[in-house]
């Protein structure tokens, strides 16, 4: 907040809700200059506990309201390898996000980690469409689909691991396309997913490097957005292999 930053992404899972709220509370800034997105926990699929958890984290947050809350995953972590693709309880879940936005307790809904089966399934049955899909997005790891048809439905998408956890730095392609542009890896990350018409969420604990991650007020040329957009996929996502979102993605 003291660098500029006014988007603001936690979640249940991370466990840090009441000290997001705290520091929004504490920050100075007026409440409504800063956004706030929050996320229901990915093994909830149903309505009843889905209006608990909602209710639950704004508790945290203690805010009054949330910007948005988004559901975490289309699936709970601990079965993401299993055919079963949870639609009924994804429309449980959604429908308590719905009565929740109605109620003014969240100002927008969305999804993360929805690819365009999971998304179709919330726009032919549900009464309001997602606002936002946030998924693993950057440079060498572009869900190109999901990007086009959250698009075509007017879905923002959102970036998470746009420098694809440190990965990225290493590719020597990529840093030699940054020194063109005289801007770092990162910079050229923010730009190529802001030219896709992409919101990304840089994470870092460096002051320094927000203040940089925001500073993209550069153009990377269609030949050279194509030569990122084709370059190889990452392979490996080291210590955050494991995980089932980054594992899925390299299946």
């Amino acid at each position: 907040i003291d660098v500029g930053y006014r988007h603001i992404d936690t979640a249940e899972a991370y466990d840090n809700e009441a000290g997001v709220g705290e520091g929004v509370r504490q920050s100075g800034i007026a409440r409504e200059k800063i956004f706030v997105n929050t996320k229901l926990a990915a093994e909830i699929k149903d309505h009843d506990t889905a209006v608990k958890a909602i209710d639950g984290s704004l508790e945290k947050l203690d805010l009054e309201y949330a910007d948005m809350m988004i559901i975490h995953a289309p699936k709970p972590w601990a079965k993401y390898d299993d055919p079963e693709r949870y639609f009924e309880g994804n429309l449980e879940a959604w429908r308590a996000l719905e009565e929740a936005y109605k109620a003014g307790k969240l100002r927008a809904i969305g999804v993360s980690n929805f690819d365009p089966t999971d998304l179709k399934n919330i726009l032919d049955h549900a009464e309001i469409a997602p606002m936002v899909d946030q998924v693993l997005a950057h440079i060498t790891q572009t869900p190109f689909k999901t990007i086009d048809f959250a698009q075509e439905h007017q879905i923002l998408v959102e970036a998470y691991s746009p420098f694809g956890h440190g990965e990225m730095f290493k590719n020597k392609d990529i840093q030699k396309m940054a020194a063109k542009y005289q801007v770092s890896v990162a910079q050229l990350g923010m730009r190529y997913l802001l030219q896709l018409g992409l919101l990304p969420l840089p994470k870092t604990l460096n002051p320094a490097h927000m203040k940089a991650n925001a500073e993209v007020d550069f153009a990377i040329s269609d030949d050279d957005m194509t030569t990122l957009k084709r370059m190889k996929p990452l392979t490996n996502y080291g210590k955050y292999q494991s995980y089932p979102v980054y594992s899925d993605r390299l299946s």
